[in-house]
């Protein structure tokens, strides 16, 4: 591949998860499960739709299960649930979900204050969370949390995130997920570790945050070290309720806009805007793409720029 050719590289649109956590509203199930539909539809690939997190701790993941419960097996297929524990498999598992996004954090830190155990405990009880996604026909992801720095003990030897990669007891992971939960990476640091984790023949994913600006540039020298897939939110909406300074995750939008995925038209690109501009009013937040503000700009001649009619 060549540096500047992107077009390979998938987004999965994490809006429905990630985005919606930190927010103070919890939207119906009907208004997410329009939208899962509405990216979806757009050509997204893959979308992140939920948690099974409690919902008196993250009260904006409620009615995950509910959402699950009306989408059908083929866009389930392209879609992603949130899980930390083999219980959550099973819960989820037994309503239809088939993808399984299984995380710890790097650090212990961070995993005591996200799943309320140590990371060798959560290392521990994979091998039981991927049998359960194997009696399922399922696929089940190796979610590092902190893999570049943690809210609390502060940088994070990356050879410790090579070493639980390389564990032997998430070796029947099928992704890898890297994830910048802080946004405090820089793009050669993104590379190296993608270039130099010891993945196999497992898709390598980044979820990236844009808290110093870095989360296109980041999500870029990732797939430059060998990612496949990208995280990103509509609007840049997110951030995790228990890494403190973390922000929104990097914005779809802008990840497209880089990228240029096949299925992006100016069509397509106005569409997605359009809903994120829905889904942040309804949540009251404002918006951090730069291609968003960009495509609603007076520079007529610029083929990307929205058009009302």
């Amino acid at each position: 591949m060549t540096t500047n050719d992107y077009t390979h590289v998938g987004l999965r649109d994490v809006t429905l998860r990630d985005g919606l956590q930190l927010t103070g509203k919890v939207l119906d199930v009907e208004v997410r499960v329009r939208l899962a539909r509405r990216l979806l539809a757009a050509g997204v690939p893959e979308l992140e739709i939920g948690s099974m997190a409690r919902p008196d701790l993250v009260p904006p993941m409620a009615g995950t299960l509910d959402i699950v419960a009306q989408l059908t097996p083929d866009e389930l297929d392209r879609c992603w649930v949130w899980v930390a524990t083999p219980r959550h498999v099973a819960r989820a598992a037994a309503a239809g979900v088939r993808n399984f996004q299984y995380c710890l954090s790097v650090s212990d830190a961070h995993n005591r204050a996200n799943i309320g155990r140590t990371a060798e405990d959560s290392i521990a009880a994979m091998p039981e969370a991927i049998s359960l996604t194997g009696e399922v026909g399922g696929r089940i992801q190796l979610c590092l949390a902190t893999a570049f720095t943690c809210p609390f003990d502060g940088p994070v030897d990356p050879d410790r995130v090579r070493g639980i990669v390389a564990d032997p007891r998430t070796a029947g992971a099928d992704d890898v997920v890297l994830a910048d939960t802080l946004g405090q990476a820089h793009p050669a640091q993104v590379r190296e570790l993608f270039a130099t984790v010891p993945a196999g023949d497992r898709r390598l994913v980044f979820h990236g945050h844009d808290t110093w600006g870095m989360g296109v540039a980041n999500s870029l020298a990732a797939a430059d070290g060998g990612a496949r897939l990208v995280d990103g939110a509509l609007g840049g909406l997110g951030g995790c309720p228990f890494a403190p300074g973390a922000s929104g995750n990097t914005a779809s939008e802008d990840l497209l806009f880089a990228t240029r995925p096949d299925y992006l038209t100016p069509a397509v690109l106005a569409d997605l805007v359009r809903a994120g501009e829905d889904l942040l009013a309804d949540v009251a937040e404002d918006s951090r793409s730069r291609t968003a503000q960009g495509a609603r700009s007076k520079a007529e001649a610029f083929g990307w720029v929205i058009r009302e009619q």
